[in-house]
């Protein structure tokens, strides 16, 4: 049976407000975001022709600007002196993790706002990085819950694609770091322990062999190698 490869893209560098969980930010990339994600295509299209891969026509892409402007780069440069022509279809599912009616709010704002509030208790002290902790507010989930969401639409996508292609392809997802770590747990390819330990770089593609029996094997692209100072976002 022919191949089906997935590639799993971080976002570019984008503007984000310090302080502020990544979470639901609405802000664009910089400049060097977006030359990143032009490198971003080149790795994708010299892998490609390597490994003689057909592109699949629609790159999956997070909702997010930040998410979808580095998907509309690629889209534009892979499509560079080619006939092939690609779409983007954006997807909440494959956004980075909600802290819901906190969204945009820094970090000193949430815990003030859960110390005054009598019936939340006191967040554990990491609890940005926290894989199981949610916050308990509207429509909040935790890492591991994003992960789960990102690591369904990927299977499902894969699933109804790999009986209908006739030669090797590639299928481009484009999200966000914690959330494609996260997923990556759920769809076997990481364990637990190395969720904290591993991070994405920006806009470099990761891929991994979606295999007869429906799992996966990682199968080229690194892995980041969180420094200590790093906090496990996105």
């Amino acid at each position: 049976m022919p191949r089906l490869i997935a590639a799993f893209l971080r976002h570019g560098d984008y503007k984000q407000l310090t302080g502020v969980p990544s979470a639901l930010q609405a802000f664009g990339l910089t400049d060097a975001g977006q030359e990143q994600a032009a490198q971003g295509a080149l790795e994708i299209h010299s892998y490609c022709q390597q490994q003689v891969l057909h592109i699949h026509h629609v790159i999956d892409s997070s909702t997010l600007l930040r998410a979808w402007q580095t998907a509309s780069i690629i889209k534009t440069r892979l499509q560079e002196g080619t006939a092939q022509i690609l779409s983007i279809e954006s997807h909440d599912n494959l956004c980075e993790r909600s802290v819901g009616s906190m969204a945009n709010l820094n970090t000193l704002q949430i815990e003030t706002i859960l110390h005054d509030d009598p019936r939340f208790a006191t967040p554990p002290q990491n609890w940005k990085s926290d894989s199981y902790y949610c916050l308990p507010f509207q429509g909040a989930e935790s890492l591991l819950n994003s992960g789960s969401r990102v690591a369904k639409h990927i299977h499902a996508n894969l699933s109804s694609l790999k009986p209908q292609i006739t030669g090797d392809t590639l299928k481009i997802f484009i999200g966000h770091g914690a959330s494609f770590r996260h997923a990556a747990y759920h769809l076997g390819l990481l364990k637990f322990e190395q969720i904290s330990q591993l991070s994405m770089f920006h806009a470099r593609p990761v891929f991994f062999e979606f295999q007869d029996d429906l799992s996966f094997h990682h199968i080229h692209g690194n892995w980041k190698i969180r420094e200590k100072k790093e906090t496990p976002m996105d």
